[in-house]
């Protein structure tokens, strides 16, 4: 059962939430990459999109959280579903982010769902099929956001219109809940925020920032080559 769910485009520092979560209690949190290292997780997705009753409990068995694509893309449907759950709106400057996300499109999942897994070693081939099944839902969550038409293997619309769907986007989650389950928050504030919205005690650590372009680049290619991180802090 979800305790948190997140609201947050990818690219707004989600992979640190990730393990600020798990660090403060929260984990296993859900997040794009779950599917990444458990291909067969994209079954989970299949039923989201078809019209279906959805059973979030199935969705998010053995997790506590959820930051990313695709689960920040049914967040209305998770607050109606967990309605004791907290929501964090993770934001950043839109500018920076749209380049962020635009690196993020031309190396990471969304290349991998117009490639031919018989082609591929095993390994990479299972994490092609599994993003290709999650192809119906990742189209419909960028439509929402973005427009009708939108597709992952056409990348990112111009600046302008991606600004402002991010804007929207930030404009919708917080006419639509209470402040007092409702946290925005930039990475950048660090544990404090957090961990009063969360109601739990500051780690004496540093914040976790992880994630960042070169370094997502690197990762995506040792899971081709069938290489999977234990855990989100090896992605680095």
């Amino acid at each position: 059962m979800l305790k948190v769910i997140g609201a947050g485009f990818p690219r707004t520092g989600t992979s640190s939430m990730k393990a600020a979560l798990e660090r403060l209690g929260f984990g296993p949190c859900y997040h794009m990459f779950e599917i990444l290292t458990n291909p067969e997780h994209a079954d989970r997705w299949v039923k989201v999109t078809s019209g279906e009753p959805v059973d979030w409990d199935q969705v998010f068995d053995g997790y506590q959280s959820a930051q990313d694509w695709p689960a920040s893309g049914f967040w209305r449907e998770q607050a109606a579903a967990y309605p004791d759950a907290k929501v964090i709106l993770t934001v950043r400057d839109p500018a920076r982010w749209y380049v962020s996300i635009q690196n993020l499109f031309s190396m990471g999942p969304g290349r991998t769902m117009s490639m031919d897994p018989s082609t591929l070693p095993p390994a990479a081939a299972k994490i092609f099929e599994g993003m290709q099944k999650m192809q119906p839902v990742m189209s419909a969550i960028g439509e929402d956001a973005f427009g009708q038409g939108w597709t992952p293997m056409g990348g990112m619309p111009e600046e302008k219109v991606a600004i402002e769907a991010f804007e929207r986007h930030k404009a919708t989650v917080e006419a639509s809940l209470p402040a007092s389950r409702l946290l925005v928050f930039d990475v950048r504030q660090g544990w404090e925020p957090l961990c009063e919205f969360l109601d739990v005690e500051v780690p004496d650590e540093p914040f976790p920032h992880l994630n960042d372009s070169e370094s997502l680049q690197r990762r995506m290619g040792e899971l081709m080559e069938g290489k999977f991180p234990s855990s989100i802090e090896e992605v680095r």
